[in-house]
């Protein structure tokens, strides 16, 4: 049967008014699938991308379930990879969940945590958490997961790229077995599918998209550049541009990321309409820019990978990748940034001749080749200096021997005989001086030696050494 409403499914009508509010009128392909499973207590390993709704697909059957408060200990664990996640699965809550009573508290690093205990000591149904942050209060005694009857792991895949997996695993030996499990992920390479083996019981698949897929309404475009300077000439262009409304620019480092945002503050916008954020900048300091950015306060903002999967903005109209991304399937996640909520948007990636090599693997994961786009007769093309082009060709070696172990390398460091003079071996360009043989002398049998010579310590006349027993102050053989 198909649903083309809310209506259908058997929620009640706190959560039915709160979806109306927001406007939601027809369940989304991952929503139409997850919900009804979910409501029946199945197991779910959910593979959609980013923008599909996915949150709300498993958020309301999960405060169906839990209707209303009750007790002071948690009944539902949803864990995120970052905080920035965390705090957008909370809003979440916080929406839909707005004519309920039912507590919940996002927990994650970067704040102190004693307001985070606080709201804990009176009581939650629901935490929203980062694995390093739950596992550090339930240490401290501070976290009853006892009653835990659901848990949901959003963004698995993330989390095994951020090495969450230990975390994961002591989390799971501390909460009840008889649950209720939820695994959702853009993406299902290996390392997501053994942790789904270890601890979802006969799970229902749903896919509504074929893994690790680009988001539809995303046109994707690709610049091939010479190198950094002429990357930053063409980020101007296109920030300048009329259509250019609301974007995001992805930097690969957060030294990167820092004069990216430098450049434009100073050179093309108004410094209150960019931003950047990163692991070094104060959660506060996050916070605010990401509310900034919601709001259509900020035009552009600058990040790291830290915050690709923690953007929830409906109108970003492009998303430009100003390095190509090193784990291949933060691709699909940093474009997913645009094109949301039956939104257009567009995603250009600049690309040197040392990542080409990364974009082949990108290529393979989403299934596509990407258009290629010559850059704009307004950009101009800088020279690559020395260093940088060094740089880029040892890059591309290392690259050939990842393929290929015997590769031996087209680029070679100068080898420390071909810098520095050598005994023998004149460097070129330098004369070679000419030593003239001197003439030998024979030595006579009677012990003369010859001219310039000299007896060797400790032997005097040639006699063997240790001949004869050595005496003086401190006596006896040496």
């Amino acid at each position: 049967m198909e649903i083309s409403s809310f209506e259908q499914f058997e929620l009640n009508r706190q959560l039915l008014n709160a979806i109306a509010d927001l406007g939601y009128t027809e369940p989304t392909p991952i929503q139409q699938k997850t919900i009804p499973i979910s409501l029946g207590n199945h197991d779910v390993l959910g593979i959609a991308q980013t923008g599909t709704g996915k949150t709300a697909a498993y958020l309301l059957p999960l405060l169906m379930k839990i209707k209303y408060a009750q007790g002071k200990n948690p009944r539902a664990l949803i864990l995120a990879p970052t905080r920035e996640l965390a705090m957008q699965i909370a809003e979440a809550v916080q929406q839909i969940g707005k004519y309920t009573d039912l507590r919940h508290v996002a927990l994650f690093g970067g704040l102190g945590p004693k307001a985070q205990i606080a709201q804990l000591e009176t009581g939650v149904d629901l935490i929203i958490a980062t694995p390093g942050r739950l596992l550090d209060l339930y240490r401290l005694g501070h976290i009853v997961l006892k009653e835990i009857r659901t848990l949901i792991l959003d963004e698995a895949d993330k989390m095994m790229d951020m090495g969450f997996m230990p975390q994961i695993r002591a989390i799971l030996e501390v909460i009840p077995t008889k649950r209720q499990n939820m695994l959702f992920s853009a993406t299902f390479g290996g390392r997501v599918e053994r942790l789904s083996g270890e601890f979802l019981e006969a799970p229902v698949r749903v896919e509504v998209t074929p893994q690790a897929s680009t988001a539809d309404m995303v046109e994707q475009v690709i610049y091939d550049v010479p190198n950094f300077r002429t990357k930053i000439n063409l980020l101007e262009y296109l920030v300048t541009r009329d259509d250019f409304k609301r974007g995001i620019v992805f930097a690969r480092s957060k030294g990167t990321a820092d004069n990216i945002y430098r450049f434009l503050a100073r050179k093309v916008v108004d410094p209150e309409q960019v931003r950047v954020i990163h692991a070094n900048k104060g959660q506060n300091t996050r916070i605010n820019s990401m509310d900034a950015f919601k709001e259509g306060n900020v035009q552009i903002l600058v990040a790291t990978d830290v915050a690709a999967r923690g953007i929830d903005v409906a109108d970003v109209s492009h998303v430009i990748n100003f390095d190509v991304p090193l784990i291949y399937e933060d691709y699909v996640h940093r474009i997913g940034r645009t094109g949301r909520a039956n939104h257009t948007g567009e995603a250009i990636t600049f690309v040197t001749k040392a990542e080409d090599y990364h974009v082949q693997k990108i290529e393979r994961i989403i299934r596509m080749t990407v258009p290629r786009q010559s850059l704009p007769r307004a950009v101009e093309v800088a020279e690559t200096p020395f260093d940088e082009e060094q740089s880029m060709l040892r890059e591309i070696d290392e690259q050939r021997r990842k393929d290929d172990p015997t590769f031996a390398g087209a680029f070679h460091e100068k080898k420390e005989k071909n810098q520095y003079p050598t005994k023998g071996k004149p460097q070129m360009g330098v004369t070679p001086i000419k030593r003239t043989a001197q003439p030998k002398t024979a030595a006579k049998s009677t012990g003369t030696r010859p001219a310039g010579s000299r007896p060797k310590a400790g032997r005097p006349g040639g006699a063997k050494a240790g001949g004869g027993k050595r005496t003086g102050t401190r006596g006896g053989r040496r």
